[in-house]
């Protein structure tokens, strides 16, 4: 065709659209509805990524180096941003005689020698955390404190003041909104650090760490806080600060710290992060780190990272082009005869396509622009929301205009993929039926469905085979999910009809809606495949999230059972006083049940009170259990021995509890109830007995346990560098018992304990409350405690909660909008193009209530089809993904690979179940509701 007919037909694409606004307005949705979702991923993604610059800030403020003291005497190698240090290699000698750069740093303290390393530098210590409690409205809460001096510029990227005014006296703090929010206090209120009651500080500012918003924290004035608290706290002073050894280095102006001065760092054990090399990375070449990694890598790259950045794009697509395809068939069939009278006039088939074409090219760039923006502006508004929620700020609103124009090109060129069908029907459509509007839709052909059968089983199969097997996961994922998907569109017509076979048992309006469903299947099966398109990438990214959250779940080890109290005794209460702070929790907790007094046995055989100098008991495998390979002294040796079958546990993550009081513990029948929820009368007895109850199968054979008591080292022992205490091996009368809540190994009587020779120590205190406490009863008691003890600890198990993430929260987010946009902008499609049925119904009298049901009935049905298809499309490249992350997931023993993870796949069914009557359930009343109820008659065609 000439140039001067493409504008012809732009012209008259154009002049239709405004003509039939409200058809065009519908069609602009469609297509902007996947190309708003993906522009709103591209926009969070690209923002939550950080410029080199703005991870300078946030490692360092407005200073030019964070540098760490690593190892002193011990030369290091690290990677350009400092996050990945090494060894110089096991290949040196352990006799190699120190550097000259070794030797000063083992005998120099680290601050002075940096100072020396680096002329003029000005030292800001920073990472003095210690934990502590702080005074709260409801009572006290635990919390930790560290020194900084906000008034400094140095820190602003790094810890920003963004409320209040930064603490200017020794008696002012700055807080974290997570710990007001959780305290109930504001900026002017008072707090009191534990040990520290008679000197209140006054809250100033709200403080932000701008990647860690959740932080519960507190900050004070250098040299007024942690030294004050050591003193009152002695617990605290012996724990000691968790990072002495880090600094933020100011250099004089115009100094920077570039890569041979952080190498030369390295020679002296430091680890620095250095704005210069931030901004300006060395060549790999330059890097040793990288070359001595090299040498013990297996060249291991995770094929499951590139599969998704595959397949969430290429998923993304498809669906934007099976979204726009009913847009443009609906659309077709409305200018039916507006293109048979082109015919007529003397077009050809090519003009009648071009008329189309350009339709597509017309609304496909409209609603390319609209969701663009639309996308852009939706993060933009939920900005604060969405960071809030992933725990971080952005570096920047970062819209990348390259990433935008990729987005609207696809917007465009898959609304043209969408109108080549339409188009060849169109150019293809006899004149005199166009005219006259007459001609069906022909029967659903046999063939293509058997085809469609054909490319679903095999591209479900082509993407499981690639993620079982790990073999070309991309294109085998992406390939096999894209096939299966476009498998089911082609099966759809047949289906339409089989669903409609359902009609002879429903009602008059659903009957007559699957009918008619049938009987159009030119527009039933386009709306159809654009709900499938959207549910589908929903149902994905749901059972995608859902079993990333279940194997979170399955990873995450409480210390207690969901919901328990513990209380830990102190190392000043005695057994008077400890009697007193039970009573204490008990009446500030209120209804929290029996309560379960714990011990643990220990090495010396005496009552050792609530001291550690008595040693500690350890349950032991028996050796007929214990895995081969974890004993193996080769990588050959290992790969044979992981196949025996008692190293199957090994080929997951452990799911042994644990918990804060020991392994190995004596208590009553209490104990059992709280802390291993069992509740077994011949356990009972076994135990009253003197039995020990062990609760792991690889700890007892033929009625025996053996332990492990191991004294404390000598004196002696430690100066001689050996800090193995005597150890002997005691064997018990043992009798194995299920426990659903294996959180110890053993439990055993006082008196089975002793006689076994053994001695007990006092823990402390747990319930298992019907009810979980609140935030503001647990701070309640624990400012009680404080106040008779304040070297107890008191533990309340909040169980389990998922990690949070912005990308997943907006894929999520965005998918989920998708679905319900596109179910209800298709349907609605559709129901525009029934509008001449209706009007039929209405000249042989239908009240409006039967065309309403109808036409609610017609886009349900719509929707409902498409949520059951969809759900089945959508399956594949969520489980395909998970079985390739699974196999991708080595486990490891004595620092060699011996297997692979299980895949978790869970799926949300009470979500999918919402979906697959929500959709069509919201199809319905909507449809029914926009349905006019008079309905002018309408013109015969022809």
């Amino acid at each position: 065709m000439k140039p001067s007919a493409w504008r012809a037909a732009l012209r008259i694409a154009r002049r239709d659209a405004a003509r039939a606004k409200g058809r065009s307005a519908l069609v602009l949705a469609m297509i902007a509805l996947p190309v708003l979702g993906v522009a709103g991923v591209d926009v969070i993604a690209r923002s939550a990524q950080l410029e080199p610059a703005e991870q300078a800030a946030r490692t360092m403020g407005t200073a030019q180096a964070a540098v760490t003291i690593a190892t002193p005497g011990e030369a290091i190698l690290q990677s350009p941003d400092g996050q990945d240090t090494t060894g110089r290699g096991p290949a040196e000698p352990k006799d190699r005689p120190k550097t000259p750069a070794e030797q000063r740093s083992a005998s120099t303290d680290p601050a002075q020698l940096l100072t020396e390393l680096l002329p003029g530098a000005v030292l800001v210590p920073t990472g003095q955390v210690k934990s502590t409690s702080a005074s709260t409205v409801e009572g006290r809460m635990s919390t930790s404190i560290e020194e900084v001096d906000l008034t400094d510029p140095v820190w602003h990227g790094k810890l920003n003041v963004v409320e209040g005014s930064a603490p200017t006296r020794p008696d002012q703090l700055a807080a974290t909104r997570a710990f007001l929010d959780r305290s109930g206090l504001r900026i002017g209120d008072r707090t009191a650090l534990r040990g520290l009651d008679a000197r209140p500080y006054t809250i100033t500012a709200v403080a932000e760490d701008p990647g860690r918003l959740d932080d519960n924290q507190l900050y004070g004035r250098p040299g007024a806080v942690l030294s004050a608290l050591a003193q009152a706290e002695p617990e605290a002073a012996r724990s000691g600060p968790q990072n002495w050894t880090t600094w933020l280095v100011k250099l004089p102006a115009g100094a920077a710290l570039d890569w041979p001065k952080v190498k030369e760092l390295n020679e002296y054990g430091f680890t620095a992060a250095s704005r210069a090399v931030l901004l300006h990375p060395p060549a790999r070449a330059e890097v040793p780190y990288y070359a001595e990694a090299a040498k013990y890598s297996s060249g291991y790259v995770n094929k499951s990272l590139l599969a998704v950045a595959a397949l969430v794009p290429g998923m993304a697509l498809l669906e934007i082009v099976l979204l726009a395809g009913p847009a443009f068939a609906v659309g077709a069939r409305r200018s039916r005869r507006q293109l048979g009278l082109l015919a007529a006039g003397g077009g050809d088939r090519s003009h009648v396509r071009a008329v189309v074409l350009a339709g597509g090219a017309v609304l496909g760039t409209g609603g390319a622009v609209l969701g663009l923006f639309g996308g852009v502006g939706l993060v933009a508004l939920l900005r604060g929301p969405l960071e809030e929620y992933g725990g971080q700020r952005f570096g920047h609103f970062d819209v990348q205009p390259l990433d935008l124009l990729g987005v609207a090109l696809v917007g465009l060129v898959t609304g043209l993929l969408a109108a080549v069908v339409p188009a060849v029907q169109a150019s293809r459509q006899d004149v005199v039926e166009a005219l006259t509007g007459r001609g069906g839709s022909k029967p659903a052909s046999r063939l293509v469905a058997a085809l469609g059968v054909v490319m679903v089983a095999g591209g479900t199969a082509l993407a499981l085979l690639c993620a079982v097997t790990n073999t070309a996961p991309v294109p085998g994922l992406l390939g096999g999910s894209v096939i299966a998907e476009l498998g089911m569109l082609l099966c759809t017509p047949l289906l339409i009809g089989l669903f409609g076979r359902l009609g002879r048992h429903l009602p008059l309006s659903p009957r007559l809606a699957l009918r008619d469903s049938v009987r159009n299947r030119g527009r039933t099966a386009p709306a159809v495949a654009a709900v499938m398109a959207a549910v589908a990438g929903a149902v994905a990214v749901g059972i995608y999230h859902a079993s990333d959250v279940e194997k979170q779940r399955q990873d995450y080890r409480p210390s207690l059972p969901a919901g328990a109290v513990a209380l830990m005794q102190g190392g000043r209460s005695d057994a008077v006083q400890y009697a007193a702070l039970r009573e204490a929790v008990e009446k500030d907790f209120g209804a929290l049940g029996e309560r379960a007094d714990v011990l643990s046995p220990t090495a010396v055989p005496r009552d050792c009170g609530v001291s550690y100098d008595c040693g500690y008991v350890q349950a032991l495998k028996t050796p007929e259990k214990r895995c081969p390979a974890e004993d193996a002294t080769t990588h050959e040796e290992r790969e044979r021995l992981s196949g025996d079958p008692r190293c199957t546990e090994m080929r997951s993550v452990s799911n042994e509890l644990g918990n804060m009081f020991g392994d190995v513990l004596i208590g009553d029948p209490a104990l059992l109830h709280n802390l291993l929820d069992v509740h077994d009368p011949a356990a009972e007895q076994a135990l009253a007995a003197g039995k020990a109850l062990v609760f792991r199968p690889d700890r007892v054979a033929d009625g025996k346990a053996f332990l492990r008591a191991e004294e404390q080292p000598t004196q002696a022992q430690v100066d001689a560098g050996d800090y193995r205490g005597t150890s002997r091996e005691v064997v018990v009368d043992a009798v194995e018992v299920h426990s659903p809540l294996p959180f110890a190994s053993i439990v055993m009587s006082r008196e089975a304990a002793q006689k076994a020779g053994l001695g007990v120590r006092s823990e402390g205190s747990l319930w298992k409350p019907a009810v979980r406490a609140s935030d503001g009863t647990v701070q309640k008691a624990e400012a009680h405690l404080a106040k008779l003890d304040d070297t107890v600890y008191l533990d309340v198990e909040q169980g389990f909660k998922a990690e949070r993430s912005v990308k997943m929260l907006g894929l999520t987010a965005f998918a989920a909008l998708v679905a319900l946009g596109a179910a209800g902008i298709a349907t609605g499609l559709a129901a525009a193009d029934s509008q001449q049925d209706l009007a039929t119904l209405a000249a042989v009298g239908a009240s409006g209530g039967i065309r309403r049901r109808l036409s609610g009935f017609q886009c349900g049905v719509i929707a409902a089809m498409g949520s059951v298809l969809g759900l089945l499309c959508g399956a594949v490249p969520a489980v395909a993904l998970r079985l390739l992350e699974a196999r991708n997931a080595e486990i490891w023993i004595n620092g060699a690979p011996i297997g692979h993870e299980a895949p978790v796949i869970a799926v949300p069914w009470a979500d999918l179940a919402a979906l697959l009557v929500g959709l069509p359930v919201v199809a319905v009343l909507l449809a029914a509701l926009l349905t006019r109820s008079r309905v002018g008659l309408t013109r015969r065609a022809g």
